[in-house]
């Protein structure tokens, strides 16, 4: 700010407590006649009264003079805001006083030693006249618009100019004269207002940081012009021009406005009292603030920051930022009476209730216009009555915009609101299928009945809303069969996975092929249970791939009432389809259930004889193997008459008397086979192989074959079978059988002999042996001593051994206790207590009578026996010589559970 003649003032708003003067160094009558700061706040041109001009770069406290521009009196700059820098303006044009446009550039280094002034150069590109006279340049507005154009806006009194013209790629140095100089056709030469107040000013709002202006405004004779700028009209920048014409208390005479600032919604008009806030939307006066001149003497300039957008105003006394707040509060109001609904919107979304009001009006100005969709998307988002709006469609006969609204009413509820989106949902699916209903009978609209039916199918999947189906499936259900909308009701039954619903449907139509893929879609093993009769009946072949198909997934003892039905009644297709099955769970599944195996005996027994046998054959001979039921499977054989499985079952059941004899219906062979089988009881198999013996013989009358079943078992003797032969046969067939018996019997007397010698030769050895142990003695040194204690031997009752071991008998018994078995010892203890009983009665003191005395005999017999028994157990081998010690080895010195006790016993 200029303080005078001579002193500037340049104030950081980062350190406003910090301010810096500057003397201009001035010693003429000069006077400062206007300002002109770039917008980065980097050059500073100040215009003298003395038709000179200084420069003032924002790092240096020096002014230097613009030597080429003296003699004009600069009224406007126009500044180059996309090549300029701290310290070079770049090409910039100079409006004068006498309506001369220059072109200039200054530089803010020293410069070289011939040429120190900072203006580089500067030319005259244009002038502008009015009424053919020069009229002063009041302001100048350079901005680039889309691919290379720059517009250029200049102002005299009562003319607005606009220049507009390409600048080639990389040429933006050279500077703006080509532009004047290019073809202006298209564009009209000015704009002229017929009241001169003796100066203009023109004002631009940028909405963003380094972005063209959207908005001007110009401040003329006849008021404010003001509107859009439009950058890719060809004929003119500005669009949607208004005149703002002055109010009554504003006189050019003696009241005149002073300065002007355009902000988003308002232009500031500066006067010599107060600020007038006009509104661009409805050219309302919306604030009017009034100064004191008397206080702080008359506003004399307001001008706005075009980086940070604030307003200043000074007076002759001081300067005031001033504060424009909450501008945009009311412009939601002004857009809405405009039916510029969108910006509306845009203005008040962080206000719920004034969002509400511009919805309603909006949904009730696009219905007075028939815009019935728009309005039912508008009145969805409001806060109106549910049943009025509705009703209001419904009168209208929209059904389509009442399905929208209904939609988004739908979208926009709570998933707690359950009651009100079941309403909804129902509603909606009474349209869906009466628009349905409509257009499928229309043959012209079948694009668009395809159309509404996806849009419907796609509601019906809608998983926001999946919960509400299923809850209220049975009356969706009910709806879609009023409308008989087969299609859609087996659409919806797929997504309720309502499976069974779907089956039926198709069933019903003879579909049964879709029936089947839906089950096997789906592999749900009750549908296949419920379902497989039927589906069996006609498609038997597919119904059994997909039962394969689902393995393990099915029980086969739950397909059988299904199997049973048509394999009883069915044709041989699907009987074979049946074997195939069970075939299937026997061998592949491996499934051991006993009424799978029987019903498939039984289909083998009655479609299938050939495998029969097969069968009972490989499911093995062994009870424990088998998994059919033996008794029904010789019912269902006998039945029909296939002996050959009987036999075999027979044979399995082990009543080898019942197989021979049927096997001797069938063949001999046969019943030979079965013959062999109890191995473990010979008396059985001799009772066997004389009935095939007896049924040779006399059912087929051969001797031969009768012949060869003396061969074949070892057990018949020619006598066992000679009663079956006739009495008047010819003895020539089996005279060699019974000469081989008669050797036989010879051969087994000479055996019995021999082994009866070597019987009586043994007999004679062991009587000589026992004689000779009994004359057997062994010599006993008084001195000798007990193996285990290694006390004399002869003070108790001693054990002598072949091996020379001697023992003290209760010594003997402590070492031989240990080794016994738990049964030896607890008999021995027994022994004891009974010898221990027969020794007290003999020590009786009264003595004894004639009849005591012969029990007193048997008394002694048994009390040696007692000591016989008790010598075989302890005394029967040499406790260090014979297997006891052996088999001892590998057990410890020391009782494991008494290991401790000892370990103590030592410590």
């Amino acid at each position: 700010m200029s303080l005078g003649k001579d002193t500037l003032l340049r104030i950081d708003l980062g350190k406003p407590d910090q301010p810096n003067q500057i003397e201009l160094g001035r010693k003429d009558d000069s006077k400062v006649h206007k300002l002109f700061l770039d917008p980065t706040g980097s050059h500073l041109v100040i215009s003298l009264t003395t038709n000179e001009c200084v420069y003032l770069n924002r790092n240096t406290q020096k002014v230097r003079s613009l030597s080429r521009w003296r003699g004009h009196l600069i009224e406007s700059i126009g500044w180059n805001k996309l090549i300029g820098s701290e310290t070079n303006t770049g090409p910039i044009l100079v409006g004068t006083s006498q309506g001369i446009i220059f072109e200039a550039e200054i530089s803010a280094s020293e410069g070289s030693l011939f040429n120190t002034n900072p203006d580089q150069y500067f030319r005259q590109v244009h002038s502008l006249e009015e009424d053919g006279k020069p009229a002063p340049v009041c302001c100048l507005e350079v901005e680039r618009g889309l691919e290379s154009k720059y517009f250029i806006v200049a102002t005299t009194r009562k003319r607005l100019f606009q220049f507009v013209g390409k600048l080639a790629e990389g040429s933006e140095q050279q500077g703006f004269s080509s532009i004047f100089a290019q073809n202006q056709d298209l564009l009209p030469s000015f704009q002229e207002f017929p009241v001169n107040m003796g100066y203009s000013e023109i004002t631009f709002y940028t909405s963003k940081l380094r972005c063209s202006p959207k908005t001007f405004a110009w401040m003329m004779g006849n008021g404010v012009l003001y509107g859009q700028l439009d950058y890719v009209r060809p004929d003119s920048l500005l669009s949607d021009v208004q005149v703002w014409e002055y109010t009554s208390d504003i006189d050019l005479n003696s009241v005149k406005p002073i300065s002007i600032v355009l902000t988003q919604f308002h232009f500031l008009l500066l006067l010599p009292d107060r600020v007038k806030s006009i509104c661009t939307l409805n050219g309302q006066v919306v604030h009017e603030e009034n100064f004191f001149p008397e206080k702080f003497g008359s506003l004399k300039k307001m001008i706005k920051d075009p980086i940070t957008g604030l307003v200043w105003i000074y007076t002759e006394k001081a300067v005031f930022r001033y504060h424009i707040q909450r501008e945009a509060r009311d412009v939601w109001q002004m857009y809405m009476n405009m039916n510029k609904f969108d910006l509306a919107k845009e203005y008040c979304k962080d206000r719920p209730e004034c969002l509400d009001m511009v919805l309603a009006k909006e949904a009730e100005h696009c219905f007075q216009n028939k815009r019935y969709l728009e309005s039912a998307k508008c009145y969805a988002l409001t806060q109106n009555y549910f049943e009025e709006i509705a009703l209001k469609f419904i009168e209208a006969k929209q059904e389509e915009a009442l399905k929208e609204f209904l939609i988004k009413k739908l979208t926009n509820l709570k998933a707690t609101e359950k009651t009100q989106i079941t309403l909804l949902v129902t509603w909606l699916t009474e349209l869906y299928l009466n628009r349905l209903g409509q257009l499928e009978v229309d043959d012209g609209k079948q694009h668009l009945f395809l159309e509404t039916r996806e849009e419907f199918r796609t509601f019906l999947k809608s998983p926001k809303h999946k919960d509400c189906f299923y809850n209220n499936r049975n009356t969706i259900y009910d709806l879609l069969a009023s409308h008989g909308d087969v299609d859609n009701m087996v659409y919806f039954s797929v997504i309720m996975q309502d499976y069974e619903r779907v089956i039926s449907h198709y069933c019903q139509h003879d579909d049964y092929s879709a029936a089947l893929d839906v089950l096997s879609k789906h592999c749900d093993d009750k549908l296949f249970y419920k379902f497989s009769p039927v589906l069996m009946q006609h498609i038997p072949k597919k119904v059994v791939d997909a039962w394969i198909q689902m393995g393990n997934r099915l029980d086969p003892k739950n397909l059988i009432p299904a199997l049973v039905n048509y394999s009883q009644m069915g044709s041989m297709q699907q009987i074979n389809e049946t074997i195939r099955y069970m075939e299937f769970c026997v061998y592949e599944l491996d499934v051991k259930d006993e009424a799978i195996h029987n019903y498939l005996l039984s289909l083998y027994a009655k479609h299938k004889p050939d495998a029969l046998l097969w069968y009972l054959e490989q499911a093995g001979t062994h009870v424990s193997d088998i998994h059919y039921d033996l008794k029904y499977a010789l019912r269902l054989c006998a039945e029909h008459g296939y002996l050959q499985a009987c036999v075999l079952v027979y044979k399995i059941m082990e009543l080898y008397e019942e197989a021979v004899d049927l096997a001797l219906q069938v063949d001999v062979d046969l019943a030979k086979s079965c013959a062999d089988l109890p191995e473990d009881d010979e008396e059985l198999r001799k009772k066997l192989w004389l009935k095939i013996a007896r049924h040779v013989v006399q059912e087929e009358k051969d001797v031969k074959k009768a012949m060869n079943c003396l061969s074949s078992c070892n057990l018949l003797k020619i006598e066992d079978i000679l009663p079956f032969f006739p009495d008047f046969v010819t003895i020539d067939h089996f005279k060699e059988a019974i000469c081989n018996s008669l050797e036989e019997y010879n051969q087994h007397i000479e055996e019995l002999k021999q082994e009866m010698e070597e019987a009586t030769e043994s007999a004679k050895r062991i009587r000589e042996d026992i004689q000779e142990m009994r004359n057997k003695y062994g010599v006993v040194e008084s001195q000798e001593k007990c193996a285990t204690c290694d006390f004399p031997l002869l003070n108790r009752p001693f054990y002598l051994f072949l091996c020379g071991h001697m023992f003290h008998y209760d010594c003997l018994l402590q070492e031989v206790i240990p080794h016994l078995s738990a049964f030896k010892q607890n008999k021995l203890e027994e022994l004891q207590k009974k010898l221990a009983a027969t020794t007290q009665t003999t020590k009786s003191r009264h003595r004894p009578k004639e009849e005591d005395t012969v029990s007193l005999g048997k008394g002694q017999g048994s009390r040696e026996q007692i000591k016989c028994d008790i010598d075989d157990i302890i005394a029967c081998e040499c406790v260090y010589c014979g297997e006891l010690m052996i088999k001892s080895i590998d057990k410890p010195f020391i009782d494991p559970q008494k290991f401790d006790q000892e370990m103590s016993s030592w410590l």
